[in-house]
């Protein structure tokens, strides 16, 4: 099922036919919202902005997160503090290096996969990379390469190696094997501290493809993110604590002591923060995915969420009771489908990996219709992680939802309570929404039945609950009050879908429902 909306005229010329600007003086622009002054959300993909990009030179719709950053850079006037996992921008470089020779102190921390310069690889290494992160070398040269000539002068190297940039400004730099390890997870951060007051919180890497689009793909827009900038000294002082563990601690990952929610009044909006890795000794209700969960238990109308990947099998649990709530949800294309993917519990189905089901995955008994996939430009992912609360409350920073960022990645979770900042996610969410695919597609459904017949579903799952749609006569019977006869009616009554199905069965009744609710699944 596919939806468009008509402020997609423009985006989808651009996207199908490069250089098609002209349609942008046709199509309809929606008003601007009112931004809160404290705390202004940015989207590369926002269709009442528009601006030229400055290395690939197109005229598209959106903010221009490069240019927030720059401006907010620019303004500094005594420290910035910049902690991210992949940083390829060379006029971010540039900004901060005239900032540098201004006499401001800039301390930069990357994850260690991403901190060395691209220009810096020898040929032998290029040959070894794994092919996804080839196709990053490829793309950060072609970004370097400004004349196109397939080679990369001095010159280049020195204007657009946005780590070379860096360092020959000599902006002290680290990465996540300071602490004398091989590295952590991963440093997933994504924040900039200006002047101990300004904040900048962003999903978006500070690369070509995750802010404005691919140079291989002339219709990209860029993977979709959001970028919030925060004017508050208090979340300042918090996010530089944060900042003092990597850099002057050397503590990374779990090595970091726990730190719980800590709440701030911002103007009138209150706002949560919580950072990760939470180690496995913190009980999970405790831990940013347990934050997250108890967000989401607090809705009385509505959850929509746009997910890079979503894959922690507690949290989706703790929404399933939600059902009645309208929820809707959006997952990255290359995510939703995996075996580990929550998305798969919304819609009701389960796919194995040979066979092998993951431990305790629980499809939801009452599926969802409102779970699919965005239709973005070729090349570009769904790369946020957002989640909206009734429409007034957002959940939003680095982390995404899965247990690797909960136990093991440096990450950033935010809760907004304002329905300010919620209006602009929202019309993001709402646009993304409108030109989605919905649903199982017949592809992923062929898949299930497929892996139905060959492999069932475990028929008692690790919590001890037998499903009835696939247990043998004799594992029903081994449930109370089931005898040979009513578990070969169970078997006939199948499909059984909900406990109506099951209330349906002659020889079921009231007593008996009581003894197997707990105990039974489908």
């Amino acid at each position: 099922m596919v939806r468009l909306n008509h402020f997609l005229q423009f985006s989808l010329c651009v996207a199908l036919f490069t250089g098609c600007q002209a349609a942008s003086s046709v199509s309809v622009r929606p008003t601007p919202l009112p931004q809160d002054p404290n705390i202004q959300v940015f989207t590369n993909q926002e269709p009442t902005s528009e601006y030229t990009e400055p290395y690939r030179k197109i005229t598209r719709s959106g903010d221009n997160l490069e240019q927030v950053l720059i401006e907010s850079i620019a303004a500094a006037t005594s420290r910035i503090d910049i902690a991210v996992q992949e940083f390829r921008l060379p006029n971010v470089a540039k900004a901060l290096r005239d900032r540098a020779a201004a006499g401001v102190k800039i301390r930069v921390i990357l994850e260690n996969e991403y901190s060395r310069p691209y220009s810096a690889y020898t040929t032998a290494e290029i040959e070894k990379l794994p092919e996804r992160e080839k196709a990053r070398y490829q793309e950060a040269r072609s970004l370097i390469d400004q004349n196109r000539d397939g080679q990369l002068s001095e010159e280049e190297i020195r204007d657009r190696d946005a780590l070379v940039v860096l360092d020959n400004a000599k902006i002290p730099r680290i990465d996540d094997r300071a602490d004398g390890s091989r590295g952590s997870d991963l440093m997933h951060h994504k924040f900039i501290v200006v002047d101990s007051k300004t904040t900048i919180v962003t999903s978006a890497n500070f690369t070509l493809s995750d802010v404005f689009g691919d140079f291989a793909r002339p219709s990209s827009r860029g993977n979709v993110n959001t970028l919030l900038r925060i004017n508050s000294p208090e979340l300042a002082q918090a996010f530089t604590e944060e900042f003092e563990l990597m850099w002057r601690d050397r503590k990374f990952g779990v090595k970091k002591p726990d730190r719980p929610v800590q709440q701030f009044k911002i103007g009138e909006t209150q706002l949560d923060l919580h950072f990760s890795p939470n180690s496995n000794k913190i009980p999970w209700e405790q831990t940013s995915n347990g934050l997250i969960a108890k967000t989401l238990q607090q809705s009385t109308q509505s959850i929509d969420l746009a997910l890079f990947v979503f894959s922690d099998q507690d949290l989706v649990n703790a929404i399933e009771p939600r059902s009645n709530i309208a929820i809707r949800a959006l997952i990255e294309p290359t995510f939703i489908y995996r075996t580990f993917s929550e998305g798969l519990d919304m819609l009701g189905i389960a796919l194995s990996d040979n066979c092998k089901w993951e431990p305790n995955n629980r499809p939801w008994q009452n599926p969802l219709k409102t779970v699919g996939v965005p239709q973005l430009p070729p090349g570009d992912l769904l790369h946020h992680k957002f989640g909206i609360v009734d429409r007034q409350t957002v959940i939003t920073g680095s982390h995404n939802w899965t247990n690797a960022a909960n136990r093991g990645n440096d990450e950033t979770l935010l809760i907004i309570h304002s329905s300010t900042v919620a209006a602009h996610f929202q019309r993001e969410f709402d646009r993304l929404y409108a030109n989605s695919a919905l649903g199982v597609p017949p592809a992923i459904q062929r898949k299930v039945d497929a892996q139905q017949k060959q492999c069932p579903p475990p028929t008692i799952r690790a919590d001890g609950k037998v499903n009835l749609n696939t247990a043998t006569e004799a594992e029903l019977q081994a449930l109370p009050g089931i005898g040979s006869g009513l578990a070969k009616r169970i078997i006939r009554a199948r499909p059984i879908n909900t406990i109506e199905d099951l209330d349906r069965v002659p020889g079921v009744g009231k007593k008996l429902m009581e003894q197997l609710s707990d105990r039974v699944t489908w």
